[in-house]
């Protein structure tokens, strides 16, 4: 896609429906949708390459670069830049605005998994932010910046929609950056959400303040532990691998991790988050040597560097756990202390893309598959 169709009509209604939609549905059931667009996708990709391969092996390798999956999952339409970071945005403006009312233990901004039905304002901000995220995603890729460009659409998006809307990049970390303790501690804030300087309330002596939210808020309180998350991200990690090096695509699992936050939406506790640990492992497998692929189907200079799967799935152990513990860091710093969403997978995935071209241009893989290349 190239730079003048930034501005090209058809595309920018587009977005501007996508996020939009992202509003209406809520950001989280949004992304839903795009994780299950995904599998069918990418299941229509390998139909597609199993009947060309039957009928012209030549042919094979030509077909499901782009298809549902690019054009229509992470096309202008439900691009996780258009419509999950439209849906964000969208909470985070009708929380300024006092339009939600739904229990939630954390700043309403940051309820991402709730629809916003039909005000027409709210759907408006969620408009121009897919919009925002449409431009934002071209632009990395019209430069060939060396990361996936969807998923930096999507933290500048959450940097600019508390920039619009004024709330704090980062919040309040006088009791820490990186320490979750409070929130073990059960520590609240008192009324109106500012927290005290010991951490504590600011009732008078004598006095029951009412509970506010907590002063430190996890992205998951079921999932931040260290020793979790990287148990969490290698054991993703291999299964991404697998499924990446199985069938040669970078996208399945991605797709998988994604449609599987449904139970995480519907209120299913102790549902783990995982997209950012299977994209990330199966694009290093598949970096390190598309082993999975028939040969007719992989470029010469992967062909000739195929390893065995325990290699793959080592690569994709390493990269689950990096991408994993990048996430902890970055909800530890931009989401616990602040008032909406910032979204860890996607500053993860950006962390270890740019990882997968570095170790490309250093010769330590032979390809960086989709990722843009470095240099």
């Amino acid at each position: 896609m190239a730079w003048a169709e930034l501005w090209t009509v058809e595309i920018l209604l587009a977005a501007f429906a996508g996020g939009a939609f992202g509003a209406a549905l809520g950001a989280l059931p949004a992304f839903v949708f795009t994780g299950f667009l995904v599998i069918a996708g990418e299941t229509a990709n390998l139909a597609g390459k199993a009947v060309a391969s039957a009928v012209d092996p030549a042919a094979a390798g030509e077909l499901g670069a782009i298809g549902l999956t690019g054009s229509v999952a992470f096309g202008p339409a439900f691009s996780p830049a258009v419509s999950f970071a439209g849906g964000a945005a969208a909470a985070a403006y009708a929380a300024d605005r006092g339009y939600v009312d739904a229990p939630f233990d954390y700043h309403d901004a940051k309820n991402i998994a709730i629809a916003h039905g039909s005000r027409p304002d709210v759907l408006a901000v969620g408009g121009a932010f897919g919009v925002l995220g449409h431009w934002l995603t071209v632009g990395s890729s019209t430069l060939g910046l060396p990361y996936d460009p969807i998923a930096m659409g999507v933290v500048l998006s959450a940097v600019a929609h508390r920039l619009a809307f004024g709330y704090d990049l980062v919040g309040d970390v006088r009791g820490g950056l990186l320490d979750m303790a409070p929130f073990e501690d059960g520590d609240r804030r008192a009324a109106g959400d500012a927290p005290a300087a010991d951490g504590g309330t600011d009732a008078a002596p004598g006095a029951e303040a009412p509970a506010g939210r907590f002063v430190v808020e996890p992205w998951l309180p079921h999932q931040y532990r260290w020793v979790e998350v990287a148990t969490l991200g290698l054991v993703v990690g291999v299964l991404a691998a697998y499924v990446a090096y199985s069938t040669g695509s970078p996208f399945l699992a991605f797709g998988i991790s994604a449609a599987s936050l449904l139970f995480l939406n519907l209120g299913v506790e102790q549902t783990p988050v995982t997209h950012h640990i299977s994209l990330s492992a199966s694009t290093a497998a598949l970096a390190l040597a598309p082993a999975g692929m028939a040969v007719s189907q992989a470029p010469p200079s992967a062909v000739a560097s195929a390893i065995p799967l325990l290699s793959a799935l080592a690569v994709g152990a390493a990269f689950g756990v990096v991408s994993a513990l990048a996430g902890e860091v970055v909800q530890r710093v931009f989401y616990a202390h602040a008032d909406t969403h910032f979204d860890p997978p996607a500053a993860a995935i950006v962390v270890a893309t740019l990882l997968v071209s570095v170790l490309a241009a250093l010769g330590v893989f032979p390809q960086s598959v989709w990722v843009p290349a470095l240099g």
